[in-house]
């Protein structure tokens, strides 16, 4: 166990060097989800109210759309540099490498929510609410989950072009779980509730561990597929 966190540690520093070094990940991806976020306001109106209202929603859709051109980033130097078959070679545990992918990609998406959130609050109002800890544990919550799933998908981008068109199309659906457990518990929260909030975060929480036990075990198959 200690060896496989030993590895994961080891790619996901790899990982975060690389993006700290290029910036071309959280380059590409914060304009989208900006305009995308922009867009979505205009076109809700200038209600103040209804802009509230929706704006948990509109932080989780801005950060899920945006993630999916992340997650296919995440493979992009090793496909570049033909580094999948070391990948495949290595003599480590293939379920410790994606746990480091996950990481990394957790790391920046976490980087990503925290500037959109940021964007949110000042452009459309979104209220804190009493429990920012909470909130602070949804946001963490969310990103896992969808960090575990798109990790794992996010290698079948780089396998081949007909593969690369149906990512979308596979993270969507099976996201949609955590997505709608974000978006209401970070509803209530921001209303200033909490009676609900235990029931969704531990569906977060099933979920994420359902993404990342099916990502440890299968990563290795898609690797040698």
């Amino acid at each position: 166990m200690t060896v496989i966190f030993r590895v994961a540690g080891a790619v996901a520093a790899k990982d975060l060097r690389v993006e700290l070094r290029s910036r071309s990940a959280l380059g590409s991806v914060l304009p989208f989800a900006a305009t995308m976020l922009l867009a979505l306001g205009f076109s809700l109106g200038p209600g103040r109210a209804l802009l509230e209202q929706t704006a948990p929603g509109l932080l989780w859709l801005a950060g899920l759309f945006a993630s999916v051109e992340l997650f296919h980033r995440s493979y992009q130097a090793e496909a570049d540099g033909g580094a999948l078959e070391g990948l495949l070679l290595a003599p480590v545990d293939k379920g410790a490498i994606y746990l480091g992918k996950a990481a990394a990609a957790a790391v920046q998406l976490m980087v990503l929510f925290a500037i959109t959130a940021a964007m949110v609050v000042v452009l459309f109002g979104l209220p804190i609410g009493p429990s920012p800890g909470l909130l602070l544990l949804t946001a963490l919550l969310g990103v896992v989950g969808l960090s575990s799933l798109g990790s794992l998908l996010g290698l079948l981008a780089v396998l081949g072009r007909a593969r690369q068109a149906a990512l979308p199309v596979l993270v969507l659906p099976l996201v949609s779980p955590v997505i709608i457990a974000a978006v209401r518990a970070t509803t209530v929260l921001t209303q200033g509730g909490t009676d609900q909030v235990a029931g969704w975060l531990g569906l977060l929480v099933a979920f994420d561990a359902a993404f990342l036990a099916a990502g440890f075990l299968v990563f290795g198959h898609l690797l040698e597929d």
